[in-house]
């Protein structure tokens, strides 16, 4: 059963707004100071909310991360890769071509969110410490994106003409360590790194094809 009418626009509760700023000053402060060195009643006085306040919403810090990190995972992964979200979704699967130029879009409006670039640039550092909470997280992301770009590669080479000669699990694994280190250089000094010029370089270098009017991959 459905909590409102189809067609009704669905009012946003109360409940559902202090959610909202609760995260959302979550993930300004764990981007800020790393996730040890914030506690609840850090991110709690940030929301203008108070300690049993917080914890009426979520149950704890770990909780609370995960929440943050799966967020913008589960936007991006529903314009992506939507098989990745398991079955019973109902957005159909884009085609290769929109699935890449797609993918250099995130990239480009990454630049507009520094905050959730320092937030995964901090944190997947901080998680390589098999203690750390999100440890299993970014381990089960990294497997998840290492096998959607694969696949992703592997479909654009398959229809090129004539077809890259390049592996697709290596072409996606320099991928992801490209726009890694990417995003670690322009949280440095944003003016002197394209973050999506320089994924476009690297895709066409790979016999891709990443715009729209550029056709999706190279034919002959």
């Amino acid at each position: 059963m459905t909590d409102h009418a189809p067609g009704v626009p669905h009012r946003v509760s109360k409940g559902e707004r202090t959610r909202a700023r609760i995260l959302a000053s979550a993930t300004e402060l764990f981007a800020r100071s790393g996730f040890h060195a914030v506690s609840l009643r850090d991110i709690a006085a940030h929301a203008g909310l108070t300690h049993a306040g917080l914890l009426h919403h979520f149950p704890g810090k770990e909780a609370l991360l995960l929440d943050v990190l799966s967020l913008r995972d589960e936007t991006d992964a529903r314009l992506l890769f939507p098989g990745m979200l398991g079955p019973g979704v109902p957005e159909p699967e884009p085609e290769p071509e929109e699935r890449l130029r797609r993918l250099v879009e995130v990239v480009a409006r990454n630049a507009e969110t520094p905050g959730l670039v320092a937030l995964y640039a901090k944190l997947s550092a901080e998680a390589s410490d098999p203690d750390h909470p999100a440890h299993a997280y970014f381990v089960k992301r990294y497997r998840l994106l290492r096998r959607e770009l694969t696949d992703l590669v592997r479909l654009l080479f398959a229809r090129a003409d004539p077809e890259p000669s390049g592996d697709p699990a290596a072409v996606a694994q320099q991928w992801l360590a490209l726009m890694d280190g990417l995003q670690t250089q322009w949280l440095l000094e944003p003016d002197a790194v394209d973050m999506a010029e320089q994924v476009r370089t690297f895709l066409r270098r790979q016999g891709l094809r990443p715009d729209r009017e550029e056709a999706g991959p190279v034919s002959g």
